[in-house]
């Protein structure tokens, strides 16, 4: 059971980072970004690639840099060629791949054995001793987590907020909302990227195909830590995505190690606690419903 949540808490930690991106760019900016898949890819591609020459934390660094440049491209598609945002993360995401292919020396994977990564390198200090790698990517992603809510009270977040809840509004006060598009979506696809760096040196190995279907697993983490925590404030968001991310991992640890479903039927898994996840939020709202019927009729009774 120890096992089981070593492992939850490492990959939780990890893919967390996805979740809190469409925090951003899903919840506050309220568009549907569709690049995920192909940023999380190109943050581990980069990541790992300079992590074999010798430089994994540079790799880290230029891995969001270049998922804050793939947010770029999708928000002048959206906002100065008139692209649908939907539209827009698919057209960043399909070119994408030829670009993830490109930094990977035009092949499918790329492997880093016997190479220091930043795990490896955390791994000497003997901090944590098994749990050396739960404890290194904890500490990243709350860091992370409170600069971006740190950032979220900034004037800028304020603008950015603002251009999510009403775009109008943002205009009239001279404020370009093209901009602060792009500086979301910049900085939600540079956590994508970052979670992607991240697993990448963890794993040490990246694949072509590594972060297909990921943005539907990121969105479900983010609405299982909603339910759980609710979304009226920033802070509950940000805790949530990354909660949502650790709910997930450990149902899925579990279901593997406990080989309930054989491993041919984990996709099919997959889809069922996603589609569960997203059915939540109604659900409660069902029961809520109800309660406030079954209340409402007893005060008639009591009236008549």
């Amino acid at each position: 059971m120890l096992f089981i949540l070593q492992t939850a808490l490492e990959l939780g930690f990890l893919y967390s980072l996805v979740p809190l991106a469409l925090f951003i760019s899903f919840r506050i900016l309220n568009i549907a970004d569709m690049t995920t898949d192909g940023c999380f890819v190109l943050g581990a591609a980069v990541s790992v690639t300079m992590a074999a020459a010798g430089h994994p934390f540079l790799g880290i660094v230029c891995a969001m840099l270049s998922g804050a440049c793939a947010g770029i491209v999708t928000a002048f598609l959206q906002t100065r060629m008139g692209v649908p945002s939907i539209l827009a993360g698919i057209i960043t995401n399909t070119g994408l791949y030829t670009v993830n292919l490109m930094v990977m020396g035009w092949s499918s994977n790329v492997s880093l054995l016997k190479t220091e990564t930043l795990y490896t390198i955390f791994k000497k200090t003997g901090i944590g001793k098994s749990w050396n790698e739960a404890i290194l990517s904890g500490l990243i992603v709350i860091l992370v987590a409170a600069l971006v809510f740190a950032f979220l009270g900034t004037r800028l977040g304020l603008m950015i907020r603002a251009s999510g809840d009403n775009i109008d509004m943002v205009r009239a006060s001279s404020i370009n909302p093209a901009f602060t598009i792009t500086v979301g979506l910049a900085v939600a696809n540079s956590l994508t990227a970052l979670s992607g760096a991240l697993v990448g040196q963890y794993q040490s190995t990246t694949d072509i195909n590594s972060g297909t279907g990921i943005v539907v697993v990121a969105l479900a983490c983010l609405i299982i830590g909603e339910t759980c925590l609710g979304k009226k404030t920033i802070l509950k968001g940000v805790i949530a995505a990354i909660l949502g991310s650790l709910i997930y991992r450990t149902i899925y640890a579990i279901i593997l190690y406990t080989k309930v479903i054989p491993v041919q039927g984990l996709k099919l898994m997959t889809a069922v606690v996603v589609a569960l996840a997203i059915f939540a939020p109604t659900f409660k709202d069902w029961l809520a419903f109800q309660k406030q019927k079954k209340t409402a009729g007893k005060r008639g009774q009591k009236n008549a």
